[in-house]
């Protein structure tokens, strides 16, 4: 049991036990069958020196064995995990946190006004309800665009990983693969990421991992709306596997009336317009890069312009291709007695041979008999013009 030179040495209510540890999703890994080792009073609170029960643990395979490092009752003063430090709601550092929702952190740093304050909170947080953050601004505060554009949608394991080995770095790892620890070039030291202080990031002050995020919610890319104003719809993509129409139409028809929505499953998309132009505005702002259904953070888009499109694909010329060596030129186009069965200026001859009762009427060029010809049943493809000279000798006698 570790010694504290403090009151709270001498004075054992003050000390803390408990049956679980406070843990977010990542910190306690993707295995169901945890097993825990716990050790009653085993270390001092980095924030509040008080000894509290400590929980051992490894979050999975190939995973180093983390511990529980601040106790519970700052936990719940900041609704933190006990390991990580990160809000267990947005799994964000509470710098990020407290500045987006504008919370004044008001604990006292000098030791003996931290241990009054944490006894006066121990009693007024044993009459409520342990689930809930035992910090008033939190209970009141809403979720706030920054925290849901930054807040993660699902555990991050990779944080882990073992940490590099260093006699791998110097090239005296004899373990091989048996090493627990990870053989990877280290990150350069100059790395403000690589210099983390608990404290800095309890308190919500210096910490490189929140300014990291302040820097990326800065440069976040944003949705302008199309300079067509015709265009009323949202492309929907990345939705989950069994999503229905119902479920997805819920969460789009509180911006406005929904003309219609076209599901598509095997893309997993989907298409919402809008009645009008203000309604799709008002729900690409409040969605884009926030909306998260089952786990998966959704993806806004503006439809297309119909008539842009159209004129797009006017505007493109076909490539020019060069032509396959080998094979036949165009064909030549067809004769114009093949063109004009019928000469322009003479009627359709009777649909019956016997009514040709004045057949002079339809001798002339067009139809390749001469003059005074005998009368008979004549098609167009068998004009002498076309078959030659033997078709005279062959031709239909009366």
């Amino acid at each position: 049991m570790a010694v504290s030179k403090s009151t709270n040495t001498y004075n054992r209510q003050n000390w803390e036990d408990s049956d679980f540890p406070i843990l977010c999703q990542t910190c306690l890994g993707d295995n169901p069958y945890i097993r825990m080792t716990k050790e009653k009073y085993g270390k001092e609170c980095k924030i509040c020196s008080r000894p509290f029960t400590v929980f051992r643990w490894c979050p999975g395979s190939r995973m180093r064995f983390k511990k529980t490092e601040i106790c519970q009752t700052c936990s719940k003063l900041k609704n933190v995990c006990q390991t990580c430090l990160l809000d267990l709601e947005y799994g964000l550092p509470i710098q990020v946190r407290d500045a987006a929702l504008k919370i004044q952190d008001d604990l006292p740093r000098n030791e003996v006004n931290k241990e009054y304050y944490i006894q006066n909170l121990d009693s007024q947080m044993s009459k409520v309800d342990p689930t809930q953050p035992s910090n008033s601004a939190l209970k009141s505060k809403g979720a706030s665009d920054l925290l849901v554009r930054l807040a993660r949608t699902a555990p991050y394991y990779k944080r882990n990983r073992p940490h590099v080995c260093s006699f791998w770095v110097k090239g005296e790892c004899r373990r091989g693969e048996e090493c627990p620890y990870r053989h990877e070039k280290p990150t350069d030291p100059d790395d403000p990421l690589a210099d983390q202080n608990i404290k800095d990031r309890y308190y919500g002050v210096n910490d490189p991992v929140a300014e990291k995020l302040m820097r990326r919610a800065a440069a976040m890319p944003a949705l302008p709306p199309p300079e067509d104003r015709t265009v009323t719809t949202l492309y929907i993509g990345n939705l989950p596997e069994n999503i229905t129409e119902d479920e997805l139409k819920g969460h789009f028809y509180q911006y406005g009336e929904i003309r219609c929505l076209t599901l598509v499953p095997r893309a997993q998309c989907a298409f919402v317009q809008y009645t009008t132009r203000s309604a799709a505005e008002h729900a690409a702002e409040k969605t884009f890069n926030r909306l998260v259904i089952g786990g998966k953070r959704l993806t806004i888009k503006w439809g297309k312009s119909q008539g842009r499109q159209g004129a797009n694909e006017k505007n493109e010329t076909a490539p020019v291709l060069e032509p396959v060596p080998g094979l036949p030129g165009t064909l030549p186009p067809p004769p114009p007695a093949f063109l004009h069965p019928f000469p322009p200026q003479m009627p359709p001859p009777p649909s019956r041979p016997n009514d040709f009762f004045n057949l002079q009427h339809y001798t002339g060029p067009g139809w390749g008999w001469a003059a005074g010809a005998p009368a008979g049943l004549h098609y167009p493809s068998q004009d002498p013009a076309r078959l030659g000279a033997h078709a005279h000798a062959s031709a239909p006698q009366p």
